[in-house]
């Protein structure tokens, strides 16, 4: 068992939303808890970023912009002594590698821990659910096929604004309202009828409103495989 005076430093950058950044404070306490089997709580260290002004900078297409915030962020962890980083969302990845190269410490990929837990499973083919910038582009889904795994993504600009507004206007508000859910709900189904073995919940505020009760094929929760990533690294278990 890991010494409870060796835990690794982890930094979060969250904020976006800080609904989901809450989920993931909390997750990695409690694994922390559950592996001493007491009230151990880890070193974390969280930057919380403007989610207004970030959703400003992507409506203005603006990511360098997005990225000298994550990265003014990043370095402030790290100068207070965070040995690893963890973006607490999806969508910051898509500044990932800018971000990785003005930081002298690692940061815990979402998509590689995702598709590590997928390819566990066995699984060959699942859909993706994420903002319109994860869907349209391959930043997240482009790291998950390296894992030889087909990503599905919606095949209409409709669906993915949609499901893109049901997230900036209603789950990062923390407003869960049940028309959305049976948009969602649809979509999923539509996506088993064309292969889909899994779903990756690929927004950090879609395990608020979909949970594993609501569907027959697996869920790939992104917020709790990152948290879970984020303890292993804690507690060193991801060299053991």
């Amino acid at each position: 068992m890991t010494d409870k005076t060796k835990m690794r430093i982890l930094g979060l950058i969250g904020g976006t939303s800080w609904h989901s950044t809450a989920e993931y404070y909390r997750n990695i306490n409690q694994s922390v808890n559950d592996y001493f089997g007491d009230n151990t709580n880890p070193p974390l260290l969280l930057f919380n970023l403007n989610q207004s002004l970030v959703h400003r900078y992507q409506i203005e297409d603006k990511w360098e912009k997005i990225a000298d915030l994550i990265v003014d962020g990043g370095l402030r962890l790290q100068k207070a002594g965070a040995e690893s980083l963890l973006l607490c969302a999806n969508t910051p990845h898509k500044v990932f590698e800018i971000v990785e190269d003005q930081l002298s410490i690692p940061i815990i990929h979402i998509a590689d821990a995702t598709a590590r837990v997928i390819k566990r499973q066995n699984l060959s083919s699942v859909c993706f659910l994420g903002t319109k910038f994860s869907m349209e582009e391959e930043f997240i889904t482009s790291r998950i096929s390296k894992y030889d795994i087909d990503v599905l993504v919606p095949p209409d600009s409709k669906t993915i604004e949609e499901l893109h507004r049901i997230i900036q206007k209603e789950l990062t508000y923390g407003e869960i309202i049940m028309s959305s859910k049976k948009f969602v709900l649809d979509f999923i189904k539509s996506m088993i009828n064309s292969g889909a073995e899994g779903v990756i919940l690929g927004c950090t505020e879609f395990p608020l409103l979909i949970t594993q009760a609501d569907i027959s094929i697996p869920i790939f929760n992104t917020t709790e495989i990152h948290s879970k990533a984020a303890t292993e690294y804690i507690l060193n278990l991801n060299n053991k």
